[in-house]
């Protein structure tokens, strides 16, 4: 029985919980949130902390589930591993590159499992359509984008979210992975511009970013966040892979507000483009939310039980978040980013 210890019960580290709470080969030890209690009713049943090295020093996990805000990230899973314990993180990895490859040397140093939060990669239509994707063969043209019209609790939220990262770096790790899983190429360069579109946030954040990367390759990708009350619902969600033998997207018209979490992983239906016809994929039976976070806990499980090999899996996690802080950088300094390769 794999114990475990939660950080952080906001949306993500909720569903975290809650998976490990129904898996049968988990027993929560305890949940840490700022206010040190647990009102959720299947959880009320755990010890429940304000401190989060407090509670590592109490219950002794073999596992560490860390959900909280961006900042705290590299700090806890350190912590973690230094502690003895396996650590699954949420994305982005850290706040710095430096940051995110020191908690994958310390993996590589205690000897622990590391496992971040791309929850995509275990999403059976993704996975489809990145192998769809890859049979066309490259170079690529990668057009993807997730932008949020969020008001109320939903807003706050993103405010919240802004006090340490950008719209851009927090979504833009799940979806320049994909374009790395889908390429395999090294990033090149990057180039970015965003706008600070409320007076809500601070004065050096910003709510709707966008930039351009370039692959050794000679792959291309776009990408495109913003979060807000002004933002707009039209083509709030494009992820098309072109090639030169034809093209992959999603392509599901019943897509509800952009603000909706189920809507973020769900495809409904893939369409691959060939000159010689076109081919609609149904990806009927999607899991949902909470679904997919089962089924990435149980994953986490699996990886410590049969010593998984997850190199890749963190050299991808340090790569994504270069590019995508690179393109924070970008649109900070208005110049081009020349990227180091981050996988040798």
């Amino acid at each position: 029985m794999t114990r475990v210890l939660i950080a952080g019960l906001g949306n993500m580290g909720l569903s975290h919980a809650l998976a490990h709470h129904h898996h049968r080969d988990s027993t929560i030890v305890g949940l840490v949130n700022r206010s040190g209690k647990v009102d959720h009713p299947d959880l009320a049943q755990y010890p429940a902390f304000s401190d989060f090295h407090s509670a590592l020093a109490d219950t002794k996990p073999d596992l560490v589930v860390v959900a909280t805000y961006s900042d705290s990230h590299a700090t806890y899973a350190i912590a973690a591993m230094d502690a003895g314990a396996h650590v699954f993180v949420e994305k982005p990895l850290a706040t710095t590159v430096a940051d995110a490859q020191a908690v994958v040397d310390k993996a590589v140093e205690t000897n622990r499992k590391l496992v971040v939060g791309y929850i995509l990669r275990h999403h059976p239509s993704w996975m489809r359509l990145i192998e769809e994707a890859r049979g066309l063969g490259g170079p690529y043209v990668f057009r993807l984008n997730l932008n949020q019209q969020s008001s109320g609790a939903e807003w706050e939220t993103h405010k919240a979210l802004m006090q340490t990262t950008s719209p851009i770096v927090d979504c833009g790790v799940h979806y320049v992975d994909v374009m790395c899983q889908i390429t395999d190429a090294l990033p090149v360069r990057v180039n970015g511009m965003g706008l600070r579109l409320s007076d809500e946030i601070a004065p050096d954040m910003y709510n709707y970013g966008q930039f351009q990367v370039t692959f050794d390759d000679g792959s291309v990708g776009w990408y495109e966040a913003g979060w807000g009350p002004m933002m707009s619902e039209t083509a709030f969600f494009v992820k098309d892979i072109v090639s030169p033998n034809g093209s992959v997207s999603i392509k599901d018209t019943e897509k509800g507000a952009s603000a909706d979490v189920d809507g973020h992983t769900r495809v409904g239906g893939i369409l691959v483009h060939r000159p010689e016809g076109d081919t609609l994929i149904d990806m009927a039976g999607e899991p949902g939310h909470q679904e997919l976070c089962d089924v990435e806990q149980a994953f986490v499980l699996r990886a410590i039980a049969e010593d998984t090999d997850l190199t890749r899996h963190n050299q991808d996690a340090v790569q994504s978040l270069a590019i995508c802080l690179a393109a924070d950088e970008s649109i900070r300094t208005g110049q081009s980013v020349t990227l180091k390769e981050a996988r040798q």
